[in-house]
């Protein structure tokens, strides 16, 4: 049975968010974000906020990131990365997306660059 989502709610949501200046932010940190609901199988911000926590992997300008969003899913395989700072989280590689930092509500917390370094990295393989 098909799980219910909320589009309503959410694209009342997304229009106060779009009115929300972007905050500074950047590569390494994690943040609350609020991702929406999506179509299918993509990635869905949790709760009646839709928000849900996404790593900065690549900042592109004051504006817009490469963001991955985290999971307390972990599946042995190339698509997840377990943050070491905290077992229970875990990256899913292969939901990668272009993000606007209106949509970045709070710092969550920060990752070293040692372990970024092993997360682009474990990206190349993915993506070439």
């Amino acid at each position: 049975m098909p799980m219910f989502k909320d589009f309503d709610g959410w694209n009342k949501r997304k229009k106060e968010i779009n009115e929300h200046p972007s905050p500074l932010f950047n590569e390494n940190e994690i943040w609350g974000c609020f991702l929406g609901v999506n179509i299918g199988s993509e990635q869905d911000g949790k709760a009646e906020r839709f928000m849900r926590p996404v790593l900065i992997i690549k900042k592109f300008n004051k504006d817009v990131f490469w963001g991955l969003p985290l999971t307390h899913s972990f599946k042995s395989n190339p698509y997840y990365h377990r943050l070491s700072h905290n077992s229970e989280s875990n990256l899913c590689l292969s939901q990668l997306k272009l993000i606007d930092a209106k949509r970045l509500s709070h710092m969550r917390g920060k990752i070293t660059s040692i372990e970024s370094n092993i997360i682009k990295e474990k990206l190349r393989k993915l993506l070439f």
